[in-house]
């Protein structure tokens, strides 16, 4: 049997056309409405009567294609029980081509049966819409901030860190793709005690270059990562900050090995470090440090398919923080106490007061924190949303109660905590310790994995859930591995297409009705009642914070067209079916284009 040619032309994206904007539930709904007026003009509605019109799709085939449940929730409203105000709106319907059957269920639950070519009109909104199929306008361009990963810059990223950081610019895709102006941003926390730690470790390092004989303090950081800095350290400075050993460790509080505090004694080897290079020096080593692992971790997240709209400095806020101390005092929010000054944190849920200046008249990192919030809402942000570790967890009452306390409501920041990812190489389960070194990089983990999986993976799960990282399953080939069963269905449809290349008719994809008729399969069907259902899908994972939603229908997508591919041939020789079965699975692969976009996953053409 020949294959009739068939010539394809491949639809380019298009803008959303208007008359494509409107899906089977709202078509479904507007009949509903119709029917609402008609009753109110025959008097079995009272005037004024408004109804809470809901369609959803319908969880049981059996039980029709939507269901609505308007005669539940508007029964008390309009007098009368929902089943009998359910009969009467069946009765109002307007008579429409795409709706073949009605019927009411249980208490008043009104079903609807849609036509088989209404089913596939939606191959021709994908093809109209392309790319932007699923967008909506949902936010009106409401000014959003997504603050995320947000790192300290003491050390490279881990693999912990990349969950927050896939699930943070996830759910700034997604918020964006559904109408919201979304500003990304990392806060960098460039100032106090951590930062002043690793300046320290780097110029440890650093007089090991010059032949010392270094003790390392148990509360340093001891990556190797540090070594590269003090070498460039050397490089710049020569002997210039080279102090012998024994002026540097004389007459300090013991470390934590020989019975001491580590806090206690890595504050007094800081405050020798600056004592004998200076402030002028100091400074230097602690910007070099800095800016070397800043610049590491801008590498690491754009190669991780991650950019952000400002890195925001914390040093740069030490005008807003006595500007938002004098606010809370102003409030009666602060109060002074052993010399320090405290937040009334415990007004607002927290367990206990919290320190905002020390005694010795330094601020804290909460301190910082207020200054910020109240930077970002003073910026014009309608909503501030937080992608904290689940660590922070202890953190959001007393944030929320500060900028309460500013006078800012606090429910339009939202704060997502992110469960650390743990990974596991076999059966060992893989340290994340910045401070010991001894931990995997994000680099590590995308360069063995790559970068689509590493992102796919991060998400598949609710961000609040624990979360084991299987590095075996990634790497895999079978449709065990949800990334590579996704993205192999994308080229399966790629590969089909390139068979069609060398056919040399003129006849083009004309998803007419005569065409579309022909798709009487159920798979058919039931592949086109998914993809019909992705703006939907899109819309409540954004609204939901939850990028999980889309990982699993593209999942349950790949999964049905996968089984129907296996199952049936789409190159067949009738041209009219070959043309149908074509644009279904060309609207396929565009649906998983679209949802991998919006996961920062790429979608290939072969594998």
């Amino acid at each position: 049997m020949s294959l009739k040619p068939v010539s394809l032309i491949i639809p380019q994206p298009q803008p959303p056309a208007d008359e494509s904007n409107s899906g089977m539930k709202e078509r479904i709904s507007e009949l509903l409405q119709h029917a609402v007026d008609a009753l109110i003009d025959e008097g079995i509605l009272p005037a004024g009567f408004t109804a809470d019109i809901g369609v959803e799709t319908a969880r049981d085939k059996n039980h029709g294609d939507f269901a609505s449940n308007i005669a539940m929730k508007s029964s008390k409203a309009a007098g009368m029980k929902p089943r009998d105000l359910a009969e009467h709106l069946v009765r109002a319907l307007p008579d429409d081509s795409a709706i073949t059957q009605t019927e009411i269920a249980g208490p008043g639950f009104i079903n609807f049966f849609v036509s088989d070519a209404s089913h596939f009109d939606i191959l021709r909104v994908i093809r109209e819409q392309g790319r932007e199929f699923g967008r909506q306008d949902l936010g009106h361009g409401t000014p959003i901030q997504v603050e995320f990963v947000s790192a300290n810059p003491t050390g490279p990223l881990h693999v912990g860190h990349g969950r927050g950081a896939a699930y943070g610019a996830s759910v700034a895709d997604l918020l964006e793709a559904i109408g919201y102006n979304v500003h990304r941003e990392y806060y960098v926390n460039d100032a106090g005690r951590q930062m002043s730690i690793l300046a320290l470790s780097v110029w440890l390092r650093y007089l090991e270059l010059c032949g010392e004989t270094i003790t390392f303090p148990a509360n340093g950081y001891r990556g190797d990562y540090i070594i590269p800095i003090a070498e460039q350290l050397r490089s710049d400075a020569g002997d210039d900050f080279h102090h012998p050993a024994s002026t540097v460790f004389s007459n300090l509080p013991a470390d934590e090995p020989d019975g001491g505090d580590k806090e206690v004694y890595i504050d007094a080897l800081v405050s020798r470090t600056r004592e004998l290079i200076g402030e002028s020096a100091f400074a230097q080593v602690f910007d070099l440090a800095l800016n070397s692992i800043l610049g590491d971790i801008r590498q690491d997240l754009a190669s991780f398919g991650i950019t952000f709209d400002q890195w925001f400095s914390e040093r740069s806020l030490r005008g807003d923080i006595e500007t938002a101390l004098q606010r809370l005092d102003q409030g009666g929010y602060l109060y002074e106490e052993n010399g320090a000054t405290w937040f009334r944190a415990t007004e607002f849920g927290d367990d206990k007061d919290r320190v905002v200046r020390r005694d010795n008249g330094e601020t804290t990192y909460f301190a910082s924190d207020i200054a910020y919030h109240l930077n970002k809402f003073e910026r014009g942000f309608e909503r501030v949303i937080n992608v904290w570790g689940a660590d922070h967890h202890g953190y959001m009452a007393r944030v929320k109660g500060a900028i309460q306390a500013l006078g800012i409501d606090p429910a339009r920041l939202d704060i997502q905590l992110v469960q650390f990812a743990i990974l596991y190489r076999g059966s060992e389960r893989l340290s994340m310790s910045t401070r010991s070194g001894s931990f995997v990089t994000m680099r590590e983990l995308r360069d063995e994995v790559g970068k689509d999986a590493a992102r796919f993976f991060y998400v598949t799960r609710k961000a609040e859930q624990h979360m084991d990282f299987d590095l075996e399953l990634a790497k895999s080939e079978s449709k065990d591995n949800p990334i590579y069963y996704i993205q192999y269905a994308h080229a399966r449809v790629c590969s089909m297409l390139e068979k069609l290349r060398d056919m040399t008719s003129e006849e083009a994809l004309n998803l007419d009705d005569e065409a579309l008729a022909l798709l009487t399969l159920e798979e058919e069907k039931d592949i086109a009642a998914l993809m019909s259902r992705y703006p939907e899908v899109l819309a409540k994972a954004a609204e939901q914070l939850e990028p999980h939603q889309l990982t699993h229908y593209l999942r349950d997508l790949a999964g049905l067209f996968h089984t129907y591919y296996n199952a049936h041939k789409v190159l067949v020789e009738d041209a009219n079916l070959c043309r149908a079965r074509i644009a279904l699975s060309l609207a396929v692969r565009q649906v998983i284009a679209n949802g991998l976009e919006l996961l920062g996953v790429s979608a290939p053409e072969s594998m």
